[in-house]
């Protein structure tokens, strides 16, 4: 299991958040399912790990759209949301 210092554990929290946001819309989901190549089972299998949470962020900040509902799904500024994408890379 991967440790994460209290920055990186944020970071991990936001991106599981936006996971959320991701596979709650069925044509997004599939979308994120067909980029990154994951399968819901290997992806539920690398949740601990700080370069499959990047991905996830990386995902939104490729379609603007997509980053800016999930800031406001979640409470968290678009900047936020990359900046925890670029803390979990440095921790992958």
């Amino acid at each position: 299991m991967a440790r994460y210092d209290t920055n990186t554990d944020h970071a991990a929290a936001i991106a599981l958040e936006a996971l959320s946001f991701v596979l709650n819309e069925p044509l997004r989901a599939e979308r994120f399912i067909d980029i990154t190549g994951l399968t819901p089972d290997n992806l539920r299998g690398r949740l601990n790990d700080p370069a499959t949470l990047a991905a996830i962020l990386a995902f939104l900040e490729g379609h603007e759209p997509d980053l800016l509902a999930c800031a406001d799904s979640t409470g968290h500024t678009p900047e936020a949301l990359v900046a925890a994408r670029g803390m979990l890379e440095q921790a992958a």
